[in-house]
Order: C-alpha cells, then sequence, then structure tokens
C-alpha cells in the first residue's frame, strides 16, 4: 500500500497535545475534617468549624466539542471514512495514473486514484496516512476561518492591508483625480497619528459593488506600475529578461512565467509587504533560467533573496483578505 500513496506537501508539525480534564475535588465532611484539626494551642480557643453538608455532586457538563466526532466534508464528496475521531467526507476522482494522490485544500480533502485500485484499498491509504490527513484539514479550516475573519467590508471608512500595513478608504464625491479613480494620501505627521488613506471619487451613496470595484481598479494600476519596478530590478542580477507582463486574480496561484519571457502576477500581492513581493517576482524570473523547482532553481532564487524560504512561509502562511 505504501507505493500506492503520494505525497508531495510541507514540513510536518507536531501534533496537538491532548485536552485532560481537571480530577474532581475529593469531597470532605464535617468528621474528617474535625479528625485533622491540628491540637489547641495554650490560651487560644478552638472555634468549631462550620457544619458542611455532603450533597450529591451535580452532574457533569457534556462537552460536545470533545464528546462529538470532527467532520469535514468536500462540496463534491461521493464518500466518506473515519480517520481517528473524525469523519472525513472526501471527494473521489479516478484517473489514469499509477498512484493515489491527496491533496488538501479549503473546500477539504480530494483523492485521486487509479481505476484498478478498489475503495477499499484507497480507504486504506487514508487510514495509513491520518494523521497527516487530520492535521492538514484542521489547518486548512483555521485558514478559512482567520480568512473570514478577515473579510473586507466595502463601506466609506472600509480598511485592507496594502504593502503590509492597513490602508483606509475614504468616499471623495469632489473626483478631483485626474481620471485616475483615487488617489493615495500618506499618514498624518509625525508617523503613526494616522494610517494611510485611499481616496476614492465616488459619493457617499456609493453602494459595496461599486466601492470595491473602484478601490480594485485602483489596486490593479497600483500593482502593475510596483510589479514592473521590481521585474526591471531583478531582471539583470538573474541575467534575464522579461518580455510582458499580465495580473492574474487566481485565488490559489501567485504568479507564472513562460520561456517567451511572459510574467503573469497576482495582483493581490499588493496586500503584502514589499519582500513578500520581490520574492514572488524574483521566483518567476528565476523560472526564466530554470524552468522547475529542482536545486539548482533555488540556488538561482537566493542569489538575489537569500531568506526566500521565509517569505515563501510568510505568503503561505497569511491568506489575503477576502473580496466578495
Amino acid at each position: 500500500m505504501q507505493r500506492l500513496v503520494q505525497l508531495a506537501l510541507d514540513l510536518f508539525d507536531p501534533p496537538l497535545s491532548p485536552v485532560v480534564a481537571p480530577a474532581a475535588a475529593p469531597v470532605v465532611n464535617a468528621a474528617d475534617l474535625k479528625q485533622k484539626m491540628p491540637p489547641v494551642l495554650d490560651g487560644q480557643a478552638l472555634v468549631a468549624p462550620k457544619t458542611i453538608v455532603n450533597r450529591p455532586a451535580a452532574p457533569a457538563v457534556p462537552r460536545p466539542s470533545l464528546l462529538s466526532p470532527a467532520e469535514f466534508r468536500h462540496p463534491q464528496a461521493s464518500r466518506e471514512v473515519l480517520l481517528g475521531d473524525a469523519v472525513v467526507a472526501y471527494a473521489l476522482t479516478r484517473a489514469r495514473r499509477r498512484t493515489i494522490g491527496f491533496t488538501v485544500g479549503a473546500d477539504g480533502l480530494a483523492v485521486r486514484a487509479p481505476s484498478w485500485v478498489t475503495l477499499g484499498a484507497v480507504d486504506a491509504a487514508l487510514r495509513e496516512k491520518s494523521d497527516w490527513i487530520l492535521r492538514k484539514l484542521s489547518d486548512a479550516r483555521e485558514r478559512q476561518q482567520r480568512l473570514e475573519g478577515g473579510r473586507i467590508v466595502w463601506a466609506n471608512g472600509a480598511v485592507l492591508p496594502y504593502l503590509g500595513e492597513p490602508l483606509t478608504v475614504v468616499l471623495d464625491p469632489s473626483h478631483g483625480f485626474a481620471g485616475k479613480g483615487g488617489a493615495l494620501v500618506a499618514a498624518a505627521e509625525p508617523s503613526g497619528a494616522a494610517m494611510p488613506t485611499l481616496q476614492i471619487g465616488l459619493p457617499h451613496s456609493a453602494n459595496p459593488v461599486q466601492i470595491r470595484d473602484a478601490v480594485q481598479a485602483w489596486l490593479m494600476r497600483d500593482a502593475r506600475r510596483h510589479f514592473t519596478a521590481r521585474l526591471d530590478h531583478f531582471a539583470p542580477l538573474l541575467g534575464v529578461r522579461w518580455a510582458s507582463l499580465r495580473l492574474s486574480s487566481a485565488q490559489t496561484r501567485w504568479g507564472s512565467a513562460k520561456a517567451d519571457g511572459s510574467i503573469r502576477l497576482n495582483w493581490r500581492l499588493l496586500h503584502y509587504r514589499p519582500a513578500v513581493i520581490d520574492y514572488v517576482v524574483a521566483h518567476e524570473l528565476a523560472h526564466l533560467r530554470v524552468m522547475d523547482h529542482s536545486p539548482r532553481f533555488w540556488d538561482t532564487v537566493a542569489t538575489v533573496v537569500p531568506d526566500y524560504a521565509q517569505l515563501r512561509s510568510r505568503l503561505r502562511d497569511e491568506p489575503a483578505p477576502l473580496w466578495d
């Protein structure tokens, strides 16, 4: 079965420590307490203890979060299996391949298996890797919860990350932005007194969709300006030439590169601090020299971004906010 399983993911984290309920306090009655009282000291009166009434212990409060099994259900689930204490409903796809492949994402667990592998063998492979699967499913659920918590509410005063710092959207009906739709205003002095603002040329009566679209249009223009400058910076250092830049709105991919020098970068990268953006730009330019992820490729990236591993982790662990 081991040969059937193919995993291609990240470092393994140690499992969480089990939750241990505190031990119940012992019941003490009056007779026991009297026997345990210290002897009377000379010149001191012994005060009788208050009567302690023995009452039956209150029934324990049920804890469904501990007793009920966790459940992870893919929207296209066609089969489910019990892994440890969790019910995992997964999407199974038959494919022309030699091994069983697992993918854990925001939707849950997806499995691709050869047509000749039995359902029992697929379930056995899942059980064999149950610790890894459950950890990744838990991580994906926590990530989705963080995303939901960071969802942008599109209104006057909305806050979103811009180059790693909070940016406040301010509606400005004056439309005095020379056709650009908006203007970035730096924080007030002294530094830290206020966050920068993005003034958008819309009336205060604008609806959330109008505000969102106007902010996105400004960010995409700014992303093209910022990305172009960084491509021009890193290309000579890597000894490559880039030919064209296209902006992407993909949900799960930050960039791509083709041998003809065309580069595609996700405009949502503008949410991250400049060092993270530089890592992605250098990553795609490095593909113009090495079109794979071999050790030689990562060595190439390291020549211009030595701390690429930390920046790559930051990009993975800090999701961009939800817009819709």
